[in-house]
């Protein structure tokens, strides 16, 4: 058994990809520190590499790239990989982090719009556009993440920058509420875009939900959780 174990350990420390469904009010960081603390307490490994392949927000669930050993160098080649999320956004009000972990700062009318305008929106939205990130992000300006600087009530100056919408449309409707199906490129920001969103049909929006799907080629349903991922090397390490 020892010797399973070592050759498990050797494999991840050769590089592994793994895909895992992070759990709602986790950081990426979360999953990859335990993970990693995981390695160490089952195998017996003393030091090993792991990152993530692209961040999701604490309060999104869904796919995270987890590369282990060697296979850290390939982060980069999964992080410029079109995503996919499903989004589910609330007209009406903004908060300042453009998502439910803030209160609503402003409140705007949204009766006026109807499935058709969100649907012509929707479409507006679709190609190469502008977008300004959210201030509460991990985005550096002079070597500060901005999020640390929002928090301190700095005055925080994001640049907009192009990204690209593959496809978008919108999976149900309930207004004010609704959900969408977004296929985007690297550096979008789903939360950016319910605001923008909002804006475009005279109103506020943000974020109330979201899920990613898939990363280039890997989906949602390939992905483990952390609890399936931790029972396997328990389960390993106790011969069981």
């Amino acid at each position: 058994m020892e010797q399973l174990i070592e050759e498990v350990a050797e494999k991840y420390k050769a590089g592994q990809v793994l895909l895992i469904n992070k759990p709602l009010e986790w950081t990426s960081f979360d999953v990859v520190n335990k993970i990693r603390y995981s390695l160490k307490k089952y195998l017996g490994i003393k030091k090993i590499k792991v990152g993530h392949a692209g961040t999701l927000d604490p309060l999104a669930t869904g796919l995270v790239i987890v590369c282990t050993g060697k296979a850290t160098k390939e982060i980069d080649q999964y992080l410029g990989q079109q995503k996919r999320y499903v989004a589910s956004v609330r007209l009406g009000a903004t908060t300042p982090t453009l998502d439910m972990e803030s209160e609503p700062d402003e409140v705007f009318p949204w009766e006026h719009i109807t499935n058709e305008r969100l649907d012509g929106t929707i479409q507006s939205f679709q190609g190469d556009i502008e977008q300004i990130p959210p201030v509460f992000s991990a985005l550096k300006i002079n070597g500060r993440k901005a999020y640390e600087m929002a928090r301190k009530g700095l005055e925080v100056k994001m640049q907009p920058r192009q990204v690209t919408i593959h496809s978008m449309e919108v999976l149900e409707s309930a207004l004010p509420d609704f959900k969408v199906d977004v296929t985007c490129s690297k550096g979008t920001y789903i939360r950016s875009l319910a605001r923008d969103l909002g804006t475009a049909m005279d109103s506020g929006a943000f974020l109330t939900g979201l899920v990613r799907t898939e990363i280039g080629d890997f989906k949602l349903d390939m992905a483990q959780s952390i609890e399936t991922f931790e029972k396997k090397l328990i389960d390993l390490a106790t011969n069981e």
